[in-house]
């Protein structure tokens, strides 16, 4: 004994030895040249082992001794030393540890290893020693096997596979046998939120892939027992995350409960596993798990590694000429202390951090069989796992037993290599990893397009689905096969419709097969004196799984039966029929409202009108309003009938102005009628035919509802009875549901038909069945009115409680979200009539604000001749004779226009002078001839006149009777004797007549006056002739 203790004491002796011989090394002066290298501290933590310490020294020693030629060696020096620490430190020690010894000494890094997995008290002191590590903001290299610390926000840079890491090798099992949906379990470990938040993520990722993962559910036993909860699900793949201690009550309980058979497959995690290959008997053969070395040899190779990384890290520093000596060393020097006034964290620390995690150091450099480098979470990037499978009792071995067949690495993550492997129950071939098809008794009560009934001969193995008519107990003594093939069977129908097509995809998608049984009375379920019947009867008896059809979602029912999330929504509206009427005699009048002809008659035409008016009465080249011309007084009556003919467009002969401004104005109506018209004609023809008149209700709260016998006749109305309708205007509208009692139809169909043949005014039911049916009406003699009433759904009914409720409401949200339900809804509702399109189509009166933009180009047209107006004055006053002047000889001027050439040509004096013109035709050049030898007649006789009356001026002084005679020649011109008489009285004005010839002059002085007269009328009429020759020419021209 005394042997025992005396060797025991020098082997604690050797150990302190070399411990101290390592750290009095550094306070040594170095060999010749390294006086001026820094001196680099690096702290390795370990597990407190008193057996192990010489094994820790030598390790570190050994790695030191391989780091001679790398390059941080020119300029530091790396001084390692260790520190144990408890197994559970108090926070006292913890403390002590970190301010006292390591800030103390200046460390630059430290490295943490320890291969603890007991994931208690242990796993909080290691998480507060390397939190506080972080506060100060030293750099920590850590190898923890319990490492749920990384995932809690610590930023060390961590060697031993992380949770992720596990995650995803069980992923890849999951992926290699097609193990689509799962459960996770665990236990109160440290970390558990961490591993389920892990999966979700993977989870969501996983949706933009091929195989989609899906997690059923996820449960965190606070007693092992609760494992019982599992037994619900319809999850045959379970993730077990917990201690090996914890795992052993755990399974235990899954056999009790039969969650260990051949259809169920258990992967566990490292802690399940542990150190030792040894397995609980409470395992079950066949269970699956990754697995990493975790026992003290790994532990003490883990020295090598870490100090490898720092070693790298550091040279890295030493290689960076960005920086300066100086900054380098306030990165390996820390110069915080837990007991100053100064900065708690160290700057430096963390900068050194980043030379740290972008280390790459390859398999030749380091004791790992694969590369060295870290992800930006501090977690290493490349990691192999071990595949183990539990092998049951042999020869070798007496127990249970872990045994590797795969390895997972982090480089290709979705590939795992398994060899030979067993299987749970000692089976052949892999779990389906889902639960053996179950059988469903579905319950429902056709309705049209949810469930329609036909000949059983018309289902196909793609379309409908056989469905049994009455109880079971009327099948016996039945040939159930023959009667499914006799087409006249009343036993069996085909059913199809839109809750057949859901509940077939629902079979598929869960993996169940069912039966499809037609409800026993026929009745949707009410209540019928004080008790449930039809649909909802058979839910709470017990007597069927579920009921799938067109099943209301309310109240009452939700109080006695589980229904799921809404596959459609509905609520209740009211069918009416159509009925032909007759043309409103007022139907030419309807294309515009009120409003807008009092706009048009009103003020329109009046503001047109008037414009063209009062334009062409300013116009300096317009009619003169005081003189009466060839179409006689251009007056506003005048100027209104322009407006009226223009805006019908009618064939009748107007006056047209002669202003430019009035003209414009006159274009711009005409434009603006063109526009009234076309709008008016495009909008008549929605009037102009027979109109089909329905009654429009509101909703169920018109008053025609609810006050009926006020009507002569009377408002006939009804539902049918017993459902979820009548129900609810039951609840809600009393007298109106005993009023309607007379008028109820037994089915749907039977009170469309009664509306359609006008022994019901209106039938009230569930909106989306109506619709329907108004779609599938051959004649589109049906439309639904008023707005839904009482919103609810249809749903799935359930007796309480039932396992599939959850299953079936999931999968209908990712039909909603898939769009599925879209696609099966509009193929069944869609049908021949759609009134809701017709509703659109619908015309109604044009509003003024609906064609103001024509009234907005009158405006402009006014504003815009007012303008024309204007510069009308300008050219007359100012510049026509300027520009007659320059252009009034030049006929090219006509080709632009004939009003402003011969303006320009009357401005300065000259005549105005015709073209000849060409006629097409005889009776052209007839009239053409006619006119002219008017005209050159009417010359003449103005050259004879002016001649006679050059020589009146000339004999003024002469004799009576050569005046007298002078008269006579005149008179052989044609000239009458007034004309002559006027002429010689005026040529004698200045000499004074005699008493004796007073009677004589004055009658010559009459006859010379009405002379001149007929001159100036001879002068006007030749200038009218000229415009009457033109206008003549136009006229036959366009005739002819």
């Amino acid at each position: 004994m005394l042997v025992c203790l005396l060797s025991l004491f020098l082997m604690c002796l050797d150990v302190h030895s070399i411990n101290l011989n390592i750290r009095q090394s550094s306070k040594k002066t170095g060999p010749p040249g390294t006086q001026n290298m820094s001196t680099v501290h690096l702290a390795v933590v370990m597990p407190h082992s008193f057996f192990q310490e010489k094994e820790y020294q030598k390790k570190m020693y050994k790695a030191s001794n391989s780091f001679a030629r790398m390059d941080f060696q020119k300029s530091f020096k790396l001084m390692p030393f260790v520190e144990m620490l408890q197994p559970m430190p108090g926070p006292t020690e913890v403390l002590s540890k970190i301010c006292e010894q390591f800030l103390s000494q200046n460390i630059a890094a430290l490295i943490y290893i320890t291969n603890s997995e007991k994931y208690g008290r242990e796993t909080v002191a290691s998480q507060y020693f390397l939190e506080l590590a972080k506060y100060v903001g030293i750099p920590v290299i850590s190898w923890n096997a319990d490492n749920s610390a990384l995932e809690q926000g610590s930023v060390q840079l961590q060697l031993a596979p992380t949770i992720r890491h596990q995650a995803m090798a069980m992923v890849s099992l999951l992926q290699r046998y097609k193990w689509h949906t799962f459960s996770v379990i665990t236990s109160q470990i440290g970390g558990y939120a961490s591993f389920a938040q892990t999966f979700r993520e993977i989870e969501t990722e996983s949706k933009s892939f091929e195989q989609h993962l899906r997690i059923i559910d996820v449960v965190h036993l606070k007693d092992p027992e609760e494992i019982k909860e599992i037994e619900k699900t319809e999850s045959r793949i379970f993730l077990l995350y917990c201690t090996r201690k914890e795992s052993k009550e755990i399974m235990r309980f899954a056999r009790q409960y039969g969650l260990t058979t051949k259809e169920y497959v258990w992967i566990v995690t490292q802690p399940v596993i542990g150190s030792g290959l040894e397995a609980p008997q409470e395992f079950v053969p066949g269970m699956l798990g990754v697995h990493f070395e975790t026992d003290t040899r790994a532990l003490v190779n883990e020295i090598e590694t870490s100090m490898t990384v720092f070693a790298h890290g550091l040279s890295r520093l030493h290689n960076d000429r960005r920086i300066t000596m100086e900054k380098k060393e306030e990165m390996i020097h820390c110069n915080v202390s837990c007991y100053s006034n100064g900065p708690v964290q160290w700057n430096g620390g963390l900068k050194l951090r980043k030379y740290l995690a972008g280390v790459h150091i390859p398999p030749s450099r380091s004791n790992k069989p694969h590369s060295i480098a870290f992800n930006s979470d501090g977690s290493l990037k490349y990691v192999e796992l071990k595949i183990m499978n539990l092998r049951p009792p042999s020869e070798a071995f007496t127990s249970n037993r872990w045994e590797e067949i795969g390895v997972w690495n982090s480089e290709s993550s979705t590939k795992v290599d398994i060899k030979d492997i067993v299987w749970p129950g000692e089976a052949l071939k892999p779990p389906e990893g889902v639960p053996e098809r179950g059988f469903l008794s579905i319950t429902f009560l056709e309705e049209d397009p949810y469930i329609m009934l036909s000949p059983p001969s018309a289902c196909s193995p793609t379309k409908g689905t056989i469905c049994q008519m009455v109880a079971d107990f009327k099948l016996n003594g039945v040939n159930i096969t023959e009667e499914k093939r006799n087409p006249n069977s009343t036993i069996f129908k085909c059913c199809s419709g839109f809750c057949v097509d859901l509940i077939r995809k629902f079979a598929n998608d869960l993996s169940f097969d069912f039966a499809l049984k037609r409800v026993k009375d026929g009745k949707w379920g009410g209540i019928v004196n004080g008790s449930w019947n039809g649909l909802v009867a058979e839910l709470i008896n017990h007597e069927t799984d579920l009921v799938m059809t067109s099943l209301k979602i309310n109240s009452a029912r939700e109080s006695v039966i589980d229904f799921s999330v809404p596959f459609l929504e509905t609520g209740i509206t009211i069918l009416v029929s159509k009925r032909t009427g007759i043309i409103s005699p007022t139907a030419f009048l309807e294309p515009f409202d009120f409003s807008s002809w009092m706009l048009v008659v009103m003020v329109a035409v009046q503001v047109a009108a008037s414009s063209i008016f009062l334009f062409e009465w300013f116009s300096p080249s317009g009619y003169n309003m005081t003189d009466t011309h060839s179409q006689g007084n251009f007056s506003f009556v005048r100027t209104l009938w322009l407006v009226w003919v223009v805006l019908f467009k009618a064939a009748v002969n107007v006056d047209c102005p002669q202003g430019y401004s009035a003209r414009l104005m006159a274009n711009v109506w005409a434009l603006f009628a063109l526009i009234f018209l076309a709008i008016y004609t495009a909008n008549l023809a929605a009037f102009m035919i027979t109109r089909e008149e329905y009654f429009n209700l509101v909703g169920v709260q018109d008053s025609r509802l609810s006050n009926p016998l006020s009507l002569k006749p009377s408002f006939r109305f009804g539902t049918t009875p017993n459902g979820a309708t009548d129900f609810v205007m039951k609840k809600n509208f009393p007298n109106m549901h005993m009023y309607m009692k007379e008028f109820n139809k037994p089915t749907v169909k039977e009170g469309a038909k009664a509306v359609k043949q006008g022994s019901l005014d209106a039938f009230i039911y569930d909106a989306t069945v109506l619709e329907y049916l108004v779609g599938q009406d051959d004649e589109c003699n049906m439309l639904t009115v008023g707005s839904w009433y009482a919103m609810t759904g249809y749903g799935i009914a359930f007796p309480k409680p039932s396992k599939w409720l959850p299953f079936f409401n999931e999968q209908l949200m990712l039909y909603r979200e898939n769009g599925d339900l879209e696609r099966l809804q509009r193929f069944w509702f869609t049908g021949a009539c759609k009134p809701g399109e017709r509703k659109k189509s619908s015309s109604k009166p044009l509003a003024l604000a609906q064609f103001m933009s024509a009234f907005f180009l009158l405006g402009c047209g006014v504003c815009l001749s007012v303008v024309f107006l204007i510069i009308e004055h300008i050219y007359f006053k100012f510049l026509r004779k300027w520009l007659g002047k320059l252009f009034g000889g030049n006929k090219w001027c006509n080709l632009l226009s004939l009003s402003v050439g011969n303006s320009m040509q009357r401005a300065n004096g000259k005549p105005q002078v015709d073209e000849k013109h060409v006629c097409k035709s005889d009776m052209c050049g007839n009239v053409m001839e006619n006119t002219e030898a008017e005209l050159n007649a009417a010359h003449k006789q103005i050259e004879m006149l002016e001649k006679q009356l050059e020589k009146i001026d000339r004999l003024s002084i002469g004799s009576q009777e050569d005046k007298l005679s002078l008269f006579s020649k005149a008179d052989k011109t044609s000239l009458h004797s007034n004309k002559a008489e006027a002429l010689q009285a005026k040529s004698k004005k200045d000499i004074s007549p005699s008493p004796d010839d007073y009677p004589v002059i004055k009658k010559d002085r009459v006859s010379l006056e009405a002379w001149k007269e007929s001159i100036n009328c001879v002068r006007q009429r030749d200038i009218v002739k000229g415009e009457t020759w033109r206008r003549k020419y136009q006229e036959i021209e366009t005739v002819l």
